[in-house]
């Protein structure tokens, strides 16, 4: 259950400034930047991140290895996963309850009874506090696209980063790859390096369009810089050399990916060796396949049962989920069963199907306080449809409790949803990511 506060009962009331929560534009947001006389012209340099998997992961490796240094970074990052204030880091702590409700406050008065959405609002008064605050670094993950997301307000970035572009959000968005990769691409600046994570041929060609008509010089993964795994250990290499590293602290395959993107990124920003080596041991980022160790669900498990969340929503995120399915296959490990809840925003069929045939059990759940779930009786039917029949359940609870029935050692993962994560870290007796 969300802790009741003075924020909270503030963000109650932005959420009704406007019909819709999302309503793509920056007109809303120009608008309330300049009454506050223009936050975005006083912030440390910034590093702005788009993409549709590895936003998050990403960031946090970039970091972890910028924080390594002694620097100060801000981050901005969403969706939040227990509380509000998880998406604002100041110089690497997360902002105080009394300084986010006074800025809220302040950002609510300034605007008056304006239309404006509570993404656009709350990435303002963010903005706002990363200008207050010194710091050597802003790291800031783009919401939803990027060419109209609100926090594209920034006129000459450090760095921009894209990383992997796949299907999802179409009703904004577009329907096509192509049309998708554009929208990412709306971040790109005249003069700005741009590191590109690995993309489909129709995304690529589409960003490096874009790059070609703003000016703005690309580092490529298979062009400029490669990173793969080799004999146990992460090898990255472009023009400066080579380096030889520790794997990701954050598990599975797709993690490599993001932390050569990490480090390509890092190299821009001129930092080191050892930099890029704290950025993959150091980096903490909660609930992408994450392994819960304590608190009160695992308490109703069996000995030796695994119980593990991930935020993954959309397909590729099943196909990085299935990947790191197969590894444990690989090396005898326990028999998988999921835990299955997601938004109506989401394509279910078609992020579950890679993951079917490799589990042996699927209950879905309607996520709790989350208007936008699918129901799961809907959810269990897709399921289906994604030749995985499946079983509701009327609560994560009451799924766990169901498993907990079983004698052999199991895995159990709970998915679908960085919304459904949350809930799961409350309910398991997690307080706020740190």
């Amino acid at each position: 259950m969300r802790q009741v506060t003075g924020s909270d009962a503030i963000l109650d009331r932005l959420l009704a400034l406007h019909p819709k929560l999302i309503d793509l534009t920056l007109e809303r947001v120009w608008r309330l930047l300049a009454v506050l006389d223009h936050p975005e012209h006083k912030l440390p340099p910034v590093v702005h991140i788009a993409g549709t998997n590895g936003k998050g992961s990403t960031l946090a490796m970039i970091r972890a290895g910028l924080e390594s240094t002694g620097s100060s970074v801000h981050a901005y990052t969403s969706p939040h996963l227990v509380r509000f204030h998880e998406r604002i880091r100041l110089a690497g702590t997360l902002i105080a309850e009394p300084d986010l409700a006074a800025l809220l406050v302040e950002c609510e008065q300034a605007n008056g009874e304006a239309p404006i959405t509570f993404f656009e609002i709350t990435t303002v008064a963010a903005l706002l506090a990363f200008s207050r605050m010194p710091a050597d670094h802003l790291l800031l993950e783009v919401g939803l696209g990027g060419r109209l997301d609100a926090t594209n307000v920034i006129a000459k970035p450090a760095l921009t980063v894209i990383t992997p572009v796949d299907l999802d959000h179409q009703q904004y968005l577009g329907e096509t790859l192509a049309e998708i990769a554009g929208e990412k691409a709306g971040i790109l600046k005249p003069g700005v390096p741009c590191v590109v994570a690995r993309q489909s041929d129709q995304a690529r060609e589409v960003i490096e369009a874009r790059a070609a008509e703003v000016g703005a010089p690309l580092l490529i993964n298979g062009q400029d810089w490669v990173v793969r795994m080799e004999h146990g250990r992460l090898v990255y290499q472009d023009e400066r050399g080579l380096l030889d590293l520790d794997l990701p602290r954050l598990p599975g395959p797709h993690q490599i990916e993001n932390a050569g993107t990490a480090i390509a990124a890092l190299r821009v920003l001129s930092a080191s060796d050892s930099a890029c080596q704290a950025a993959l041991t150091n980096v903490n980022w909660p609930a992408r396949l994450q392994r819960l160790t304590a608190g009160a669900l695992l308490e109703a498990l069996p000995e030796g049962a695994e119980l593990w969340i991930d935020g993954g929503h959309n397909p590729a995120a099943g196909e990085a989920l299935a990947a790191q399915l197969d590894e444990w296959h690989a090396s005898g490990g326990h028999p998988v069963h999921l835990i299955v809840g997601m938004l109506d925003t989401k394509a279910a069929s078609d992020y579950l199907r890679p993951l079917a045939p490799r589990v042996r059990s699927i209950q879905t759940v309607t996520i709790p306080d989350a208007p936008a779930s699918i129901l799961a009786a809907d959810l269990a039917r897709m399921a289906g449809d994604a030749g995985a029949p499946a079983d509701q359940a009327e609560s994560v609870s009451d799924a766990i409790h169901a498993l907990a029935a079983e004698t052999a050692p199991m895995r159990i993962m709970i998915c679908g949803s960085l919304y459904l994560a949350g809930h799961v870290l409350g309910l398991n007796g997690h307080g706020v990511p740190n």
